[in-house]
């Protein structure tokens, strides 16, 4: 269930991959926000031309990409069709035109995110933002959902078997929506009572609250200043082809 949202993207070693995870996380968020923020078609265009070369200098499977693209891509269809039916017709060009930048920005966004955070492992994440000074509350939340995602997937799991050995059969009526009701329900109970014994054996651990960070990074000259010039200058560049838009 949440096999495709919570593992590392790989499909090989790339060239981001020796890169610092903090230097990457600063540089997708950098870049997410100029392409949030252009309003010229060129900056929207040359974003979505960045995250795609990002997409491939990380050697990532078309097929992880689509994934991770299709939920996106339904949400924005539906957009444009409500922008389309839904406005008078005098005003449609202008509906379309709002879709397509909403395309366009999300596409790029949500690519060089897959691109450049992607293909780091949970824990990785967790410690770069650490490292990045996030509140460490905000971390080790990030750090248990993620770790925790998947015990409620088998627990869901376990429940579903359950109701078919006991002979449901989910059909479109009221007793199927009370089973999945209740489904929902025990799910929500037991993951609160697996998070107090978590807590409680966190506490028998020595646990205080506090973020201790085992893995340290180290920035390297050789790697990540290079990496750190281009992303500087790939940021400029947009900014530039924003300005020059308006002109």
């Amino acid at each position: 269930m949440f096999k495709h949202t919570l593992h590392p993207l790989h499909s090989g070693r790339s060239l981001l991959d020796a890169i610092d995870p903090r230097a990457k996380i600063l540089f997708a968020a950098t870049f997410a926000i100029v392409v949030a923020l252009a309003r010229t078609m060129p900056t929207m265009f040359a974003g979505l031309a960045v995250a795609i070369s990002l997409v491939v200098v990380a050697r990532i499977k078309i097929g992880d990409v689509i994934r991770r693209l299709l939920p996106l891509e339904i949400l924005l269809i539906l957009l444009a069709l409500v922008l389309f039916w839904t406005v008078p017709a005098m005003e449609r060009r202008d509906g379309l035109r709002l879709a397509t930048i909403a395309a366009l920005k999300a596409n790029a966004v949500l690519l060089g995110s897959i691109g450049l955070i992607g293909t780091m492992d949970a824990v990785t994440l967790g410690h770069a933002l650490a490292h990045l000074h996030i509140p460490q509350k905000l971390a080790q939340l990030l750090l248990f959902m993620i770790r925790y995602f998947d015990v409620l997937n088998r627990e869901y799991a376990r429940l579903r078997a359950a109701a078919k050995v006991r002979g449901f059969r989910p059909k479109m009526n009221g007793h199927t929506y009370r089973t999945f009701g209740h489904l929902v329900g025990m799910l929500l109970i037991r993951g609160f009572d697996r998070s107090e014994r978590t807590l409680a054996a966190m506490k028998c651990r020595g646990f205080t609250g506090k973020y201790y960070m085992l893995d340290h990074f180290a920035f390297s000259r050789r790697r990540d200043v290079p990496f750190c010039i281009v992303a500087a200058t790939i940021v400029s560049l947009l900014v530039g082809i924003e300005w020059m838009g308006w002109l």
